[in-house]
């Protein structure tokens, strides 16, 4: 959710001015004049000078278009007026205001699945909150904001409806109304592309199922973007630490029934060819300590590529620089494919970096 621009509103409100006949001469053929005085009316609730600090124009100064136009922009930069125009008469700045309506107060209800408390400030933070002025705009962008988190929650089905209510002292206050929909859950998960493993195999490995007898507890079958997201991560894991260096995710499509609440998820992978490690070599700066770097290597040449184990000697190696003072040394993992024998040579590359000293 973020602060509207009052630009539109500006040139809608001065064309209106323009065809009034408020500025009509000034903003077209304006003849220069010394400003002999300059008065306000319509105010309400803001006071005078927040009004004549933010004109560049003062008592005494060579009215212009330019002014007139900076004026009119000023004023609605303040985002407090509604409407605004300016009359010129006999030397003397007429500026008349219409105030935007005040916000006497904001009200949440129906909403369980988010904190109230966390929402008023989230709507305070932009600007809506009790005593700033009301913006139509920021309300509809902060109601399609309400709308997207409900989405975001698997929760199609929500409505939010907002109600504006005017009271005295042109105050309005401010309502949304909540209804909460049930989280949509996962009908259908298929993956595509697999040949090695099983899809029943595969489909073992997410934390979100079609549901069983426990789903009451573990909801493990409502439908989640970021849970999908991380089933996604397991899945290439799984391929990455059996030698399956080339494996892909192409592709997910996530479909939504037309009535909300049924999630179909289909996955298109290409698991690629089986790859086994020939070699191991360390490249780069090892501070002349190879040998003891090599006992970190957790890397078996003669077995299936491992993405784990290569991650697990990059941090051993890491770790190990650390002894010797440099804590931000960088290895770098680097793979050369030989694709008529499908295997591997991995060569870790070292730059140990500045050394760290410790002052005692």
């Amino acid at each position: 959710m973020t602060k509207m621009n009052f630009k539109l509103g500006y040139f809608r409100s001065l064309g209106c001015a323009l065809a009034l006949g408020a500025v009509t001469h000034a903003a077209w053929a304006l003849e220069p004049f010394a400003v002999k005085d300059i008065r306000l009316e319509g105010l309400q609730r803001i006071e005078p000078g927040t009004v004549f600090a933010s004109l560049p124009v003062r008592i005494g100064d060579t009215y212009t278009d330019e002014k007139a136009a900076a004026s009119i922009r000023a004023l609605f930069g303040l985002g407090l007026f509604k409407d605004v125009r300016i009359d010129v008469k006999d030397n003397v700045l007429v500026i008349i205001v219409e105030e935007r309506p005040t916000i006497a107060a904001v009200d949440f209800t129906g909403t369980k699945e988010f904190d109230k408390d966390a929402l008023l400030k989230a709507l305070k933070d932009i600007g809506l909150t009790d005593g700033r002025p009301f913006d139509k705009a920021l309300v509809d962008r902060a109601e399609q904001e309400l709308k997207r988190q409900y989405i975001n929650r698997s929760m199609y089905t929500s409505e939010v409806v907002t109600t504006v209510t005017p009271i005295e002292r042109n105050r309005v206050n401010l309502s949304f109304a909540v209804v909460e929909g049930d989280v949509a859950k996962i009908s259908e998960i298929r993956i595509v592309g697999n040949k090695v493993f099983s899809e029943s195999t595969l489909r073992g490995l997410f934390e979100q199922d079609t549901g069983g007898w426990l789903s009451w507890y573990t909801k493990s079958d409502r439908y989640s973007r970021t849970k999908l997201n991380a089933d996604i991560e397991t899945l290439r894991s799984y391929y990455l630490s059996r030698g399956y260096l080339e494996f892909k995710v192409e592709s997910t499509q996530v479909a939504i029934a037309p009535n909300k609440q049924d999630v179909s998820i289909t996955i298109n992978v290409t698991e690629g060819d089986r790859f086994v490690v020939s070699k191991v070599k360390l490249a780069g700066n090892y501070l002349e300590k190879e040998a003891e770097f090599q006992t970190q290597i957790a890397i078996r040449p003669g077995e299936a590529y491992n993405a784990d184990q290569v991650a697990t000697t990059v941090k051993a190696f890491t770790d190990y620089f650390g002894n010797f003072g440099f804590a931000f040394a960088r290895v770098e993992p680097k793979t050369e494919i030989d694709r008529a024998t499908n295997r591997v040579e991995v060569t870790l590359v070292a730059d140990p970096s500045r050394r760290v000293y410790v002052r005692r």
